[in-house]
């Protein structure tokens, strides 16, 4: 759906800056992709260089076939129809209501009077705001100063909605909500959503696939489950860092060792799909005699997909206590060793 190739944008000043450097990304079509990074990543400039409000210094970008890098200004402008944006300051017209920043992009279009009021309708319903049709941006929640941005954006039937950071202006109730409506037109319309945040729950709460982006460049690129269970890059491992990764309390490595000659073993058990669900410790002490201490443990979901995590500590026998651990890593578990004792 969305190609780019060799993409290079470098902003010329006093300072030259490095904005993108040889992007090359896939972006299927209908699904939810995300751009991840902190600030200065490069992110905003990377979405705004799809639909070309940001043209770039080298390199190729294709939306639907169309090689949109090539296309003259006149072509431009009939592209950007099926590319919708959403913004994180809403960016509405203060002078007309919420009707009115809906239609704008139809009345630009040429559409006529009777064809714009049946959309901005039909938009006003999807989004809930049917009763604020009349209502100015500042009678307007953050919320739904947002829907409407929405609306506004769907007016004129794109194939793909680009939103820089759309949710960063917002409170974590109303980010939910604002998600929400966004995977429900994702699922309703098949259309393709690109999303830009440096917020990793909202990666999580709505995302199929996600790019790391650092400095400039994509640090590793994939389905979320496996980018944020499994990462490869330092870059995303410091993304990680507040939210997944477990850290072990020092005291609890420097516990005494058994005196009657008993191993122990602190094991951090990592699960992604239904396995997060299942009595796994409760099967490994009925098979292998270990005692079994969870220290942890958490399970959370990413989009549909649950995943968990344990920190355990097992203890006994020597032997017994490697018969448990094969057993954790023979099932459908991702087996780490932080302490062997």
């Amino acid at each position: 759906m969305i190609r780019l190739r060799g993409l290079y944008k470098t902003f010329e000043g006093k300072n030259q800056v490095h904005a993108l450097r040889g992007i090359d990304l896939d972006i299927p079509k209908g699904q939810v992709f995300g751009v991840i990074g902190q600030s200065g990543a490069g992110k905003s400039t990377l979405v705004r260089c799809i639909n070309l409000l940001e043209r770039p210094t080298s390199g190729q970008i294709w939306v639907d076939d169309t090689e949109v890098t090539s296309l003259s200004s006149r072509q431009l402008r009939s592209a950007r129809k099926r590319m919708g944006m959403i913004f994180q300051h809403f960016n509405l017209l203060s002078s007309r209501t919420a009707a009115g920043n809906i239609a704008y992009p139809l009345e630009l279009a040429g559409a006529d009077k009777t064809e714009t009021k049946t959309r901005v309708e039909e938009m006003l319903k999807l989004v809930g705001l049917e009763d604020k049709a009349h209502a100015y941006p500042a009678q307007l929640s953050g919320g739904q100063k947002q829907r409407v941005g929405i609306a506004r954006a769907l007016a004129n039937e794109p194939q793909v909605l680009l939103c820089d950071e759309a949710t960063s202006a917002l409170d974590p109730e109303t980010t939910k909500s604002v998600l929400q409506l966004l995977k429900e037109i994702n699922q309703q319309m098949g259309l393709t959503i690109v999303l830009i945040t440096h917020e990793m729950p909202v990666i999580q709460e709505i995302c199929d696939m996600v790019a790391v982006l650092e400095h400039g460049i994509i640090q590793e690129e994939g389905r979320v489950i496996d980018v944020f269970t499994k990462p490869k890059s330092q870059a995303t491992r410091r993304m990680l860092q507040d939210t997944m990764e477990v850290r072990i309390p020092p005291d609890l490595l420097q516990r005494p060792e058994k005196s009657n000659g008993d191993c122990r073993r602190i094991l951090k058990l990592s699960f992604v799909g239904p396995g997060a669900h299942e009595p796994l410790i409760s099967d490994m002490v009925k098979r292998h005699p270990v005692n079994a201490n969870i220290l942890f443990g958490r399970i959370d979901q990413m989009k549909d997909i649950p995943f968990g995590m344990l920190l355990l500590e097992i203890s006994g026998e020597a032997d017994l206590v490697d018969q448990a651990v094969n057993y954790l890593q023979s099932q459908d578990v991702e087996v780490e060793v932080f302490q062997d004792v």
